[in-house]
C-alpha cells in the first residue's frame, strides 16, 4: 500500500506534468480554452495525448515525436505536410470534406510545424477527427477488405504528388542494407548466441539471394519508387460511423519507396492468426482469406496506378516484409537484445521463429497469393 508521503509525491508530479503539458499545448495555433490535456494510447513510439478545450471548440492530438527513432523531425514533419495539403487539395477536388478525410496538422504560434521545449524535445499538434472508429485488428475478412482499400485509396491520393520526402529512416527496408548489419554481428558475435541458433541463420542465408534479387529490381527502378506510408496497420486507418474509410493516419513514417512495403507489411499484420511472437507455433499460419478480402480491397483503389512489375510482385512483397523481420529479429537476439524491448532473454528468439512460421506458410501458398492478386487486378 502507497504510503502518504508516495501518494503526496505522486499527485505532485502528475501535477507537474499536467502543468508542463498544458504549456506546451498553449504553443500552438488552437482554437478555444484548454479545458485539460490527458494520455492517448499505449505511445509504443511516440508519447501521445489528447487535447481537451472548452465548449464547442475542436479537440487535438499532441504528440512528442521520437527523436531517436525519426531523424531530423523537423523534415518529418515537412514530410508530413506536404502529403496532407496534397491529399486535402484532392479531397476538397472531389467533392469531399478535407478536414475529416486528411490530417490536419497544427502549426505552432512561431509558424513552424512544430514546438521545440526546453528540453530539446520536439512537440507537434493536429486536429482531433471526432465521430470515427478505429479497429485494432482485422479479425474478418471484411474489415480486411476495407482496410485493403484504405491503403489503397491513400496510394492512389499521393500517386500523383511529385514532392521529394526527406528520408528520415535511412535503410528502412533495404534488405541491403539490413544484410549489411547482419554479417556485421554474425561476424563481432558480441554475447556468444551464434553457434546455438546455426538453424535460424541458415534460415536467413538459404534465402539471401532471393531477397536480393527483388531488392535489385527497387534500386534499378524496374519498381518504382513512390511515397508510401510504411506503417499499415488497421489502427491508422480511421472509419466513419458507417464503416467507410475516412482517412489515413498517423504519417509519421511517410517516406518515398515502393508502395509493395505497404501492402508487404499489412500482410504480416493481418493474416497472422497467431501473434507476433507467439511461443506455441501451432497457432501460426497465414490466413488466405484474411489475404484475399485486403487484396482485393487494395487492388480495387490501386490497381489504377500501380505498373505491371509492381502487380506481379505484390503477392512476393508479403515474403520479403515477413522475411525482413525474422532477420531482424534473430539478428538482435545475436548482437545481445539492443534494438527491440524484450520480455526475457529468449524474447527475440521467440518472436524469430514465431514470423519464420508465418514466412513458411506464406511460401507454401504463395501460388494461391499470386493467383488472387492477378484475379483482383484485371
Amino acid at each position: 500500500m502507497l504510503q502518504v508521503a508516495e501518494i503526496q509525491t505522486l499527485n505532485f508530479e502528475t501535477k507537474k506534468m499536467n502543468t508542463k503539458l498544458n504549456t506546451i499545448a498553449g504553443n500552438f495555433r488552437i482554437e478555444g480554452e484548454i479545458e485539460q490535456v490527458k494520455p492517448l494510447g499505449e505511445g509504443f513510439i511516440n508519447d501521445t495525448f489528447i487535447i481537451e478545450t472548452k465548449g464547442d471548440s475542436p479537440n487535438y492530438i499532441l504528440q512528442r515525436k521520437n527523436k531517436k527513432i525519426f531523424s531530423p523531425i523537423p523534415a518529418m514533419m515537412d514530410n508530413i505536410e506536404k502529403v496532407c495539403q496534397h491529399i486535402k487539395k484532392k479531397v476538397e477536388k472531389a467533392g469531399g470534406d478535407p478536414m475529416r478525410e486528411a490530417m490536419t496538422v497544427i502549426r505552432a504560434t512561431d509558424g513552424k510545424l512544430y514546438f521545440l521545449d526546453e528540453e530539446n524535445e520536439y512537440w507537434a499538434v493536429c486536429l482531433f477527427i471526432d465521430d470515427t472508429i478505429a479497429y485494432n485488428a482485422a479479425e474478418t475478412p471484411e474489415l480486411a477488405y476495407s482496410g485493403g482499400k484504405g491503403i489503397g485509396k491513400f496510394q492512389s491520393l499521393v500517386a500523383d504528388l511529385n514532392e521529394t520526402l526527406v528520408n528520415i529512416l535511412p535503410g528502412f527496408h533495404d534488405i541491403r542494407y539490413r544484410f549489411k548489419q547482419w554479417d556485421a554481428v554474425l561476424s563481432k558475435d558480441p554475447v556468444g548466441r551464434k553457434a546455438e541458433v546455426a538453424e535460424e541463420i541458415s534460415w536467413i542465408e538459404s534465402r539471401r539471394d532471393e531477397m536480393l534479387k527483388f531488392y535489385e529490381l527497387v534500386e534499378n527502378g524496374t519498381i518504382p519508387t513512390r511515397i508510401s506510408h510504411n506503417d499499415t496497420k488497421i489502427n491508422n486507418i480511421l472509419f466513419d460511423k458507417k464503416g467507410e474509410v475516412l482517412c489515413v493516419i498517423d504519417l509519421d513514417t511517410v517516406l518515398s519507396s515502393t508502395v509493395l512495403n505497404d501492402f508487404g507489411d499489412a500482410m504480416r499484420f493481418y493474416t497472422n492468426t497467431g501473434l507476433e511472437d507467439d511461443t506455441n507455433l501451432d497457432n501460426v499460419s497465414m490466413d488466405i482469406e484474411i489475404y484475399k478480402a485486403f487484396a482485393r480491397g487494395y487492388l480495387e483503389e490501386a490497381k489504377t496506378f500501380l505498373t505491371e512489375k509492381e502487380i506481379e510482385y505484390l503477392a512476393f512483397s508479403a515474403k520479403y516484409i515477413t522475411y525482413e523481420q525474422v532477420l531482424r529479429f534473430l539478428m538482435d537476439y545475436i548482437d545481445g537484445d539492443n534494438y527491440y524491448k524484450t520480455k526475457s532473454p529468449e524474447h527475440n528468439l521467440v518472436r524469430t521463429r514465431a514470423q519464420y512460421k508465418l514466412l513458411q506458410s506464406m511460401e507454401q501458398q504463395f501460388a494461391e497469393m499470386n493467383r488472387i492478386v492477378k484475379e483482383f487486378s484485371k
